[in-house]
């Protein structure tokens, strides 16, 4: 059987969660699949894939052979792509990382017309809370708010004026002390996400100060969507901290108002971040192309609502 063919079956197996899945998607029989996975196992003499009726759960073994076979696939398209130069037309799948909410309510809009634009593509749209390993686990693009450090990554700057903001209910803030510098927070309910601070928010020096002021406190709630946190807000659970596009709508309806508008952290860039080279690909270059634009359109609309939204501070 050939290597290269058995790596394709076996990142398929992966992406798809299924042999199953895996054979529709190659148009294998799940037997054909099968084979193909054990014939990798043999060749490198190591067990890759805990296989149950319900799951595929990779081994440590599965886990670094799988970052492997991402780069080999993605070397090999790149190079096919490479000598067909501009004769090439953008095709295959695309495989898109970001967060929840900004893919959802931002970019998932931007990938169906792309989709519409260039038919021969697939997108595979993969949202999560965390920052990924573009090269290990096979992104071709990611979308991705905050400072970014020094790497090997392609980055195209699409927003840069994002800010993180603490909220509150009215009805919630009316009725506790009022939130006047960052210490104040430790008297209050706090509902936080994992990814905004567990126990500690850290905000700008204060004036004529050069040491960042770091608030510590007890969380009431903590959970790890943002969309959990916002509604805990809106129902008046406690004061919570969020970016601005996600606390916007609500705070343009008097569901929210912000506090410590003084005392907010530098607006944070966003940008479209690519592996070194992957930029060649057709798929890649045209989906850069396309995203940029519309991306930094709408996060200068959203920079312009900000304003807006420092009248509702309080």
């Amino acid at each position: 059987m050939d290597r290269i063919e058995a790596m394709r079956v076996f990142v398929a197996a992966l992406d798809e969660g299924s042999l199953a899945g895996a054979g529709r998607r190659l148009n294998r029989s799940p037997a054909a699949v099968s084979r193909a996975i054990a014939f990798l196992e043999q060749h490198v003499g190591a067990e890759l894939l805990h296989r149950t009726t319900r799951s595929l759960r990779l081994s440590e073994a599965g886990d670094r052979y799988a970052a492997a076979c991402r780069r080999i696939l993605t070397d090999l398209e790149e190079a096919d792509l490479a000598a067909l130069g501009e004769r090439s037309a953008p095709r295959g799948m695309l495989t898109i990382t970001a967060p929840p909410i900004s893919g959802e309510d931002v970019l998932r809009p931007i990938v169906d017309a792309y989709l519409d634009a260039y038919p021969a593509v697939s997108v595979n749209l993969v949202l999560l809370d965390r920052h990924t390993n573009l090269v290990e686990e096979g992104f071709d693009v990611a979308l991705r708010v905050g400072q970014l450090p020094d790497s090997s990554l392609v980055a195209t700057r699409v927003g840069g004026d994002v800010r993180r903001v603490i909220v509150g209910a009215p009805r919630y803030l009316d009725q506790h002390p009022r939130i006047e510098e960052p210490a104040d927070l430790a008297k209050h309910q706090v509902v936080t996400t994992t990814h905004f601070g567990h126990d500690t928010w850290v905000f700008p020096p204060a004036p004529g100060q050069t040491i960042a002021r770091a608030v510590h406190f007890k969380p009431r709630l903590v959970v790890n969507s943002v969309r959990a946190a916002l509604a805990s807000a809106v129902e008046g659970r406690g004061v919570t901290r969020l970016y601005t596009y996600h606390v916007a709508e609500r705070v343009l309806d008097g569901s929210l108002r912000i506090v410590l508008r003084d005392a907010e952290p530098a607006p944070l860039p966003v940008h479209l971040l690519t592996p070194q080279g992957r930029t060649a690909t057709p798929k890649v270059r045209a989906f850069i192309d396309f995203a940029a634009p519309r991306l930094r359109a709408i996060f200068a609309r959203l920079s312009a609502d900000s304003e807006v939204l420092s009248h509702s501070a309080v």
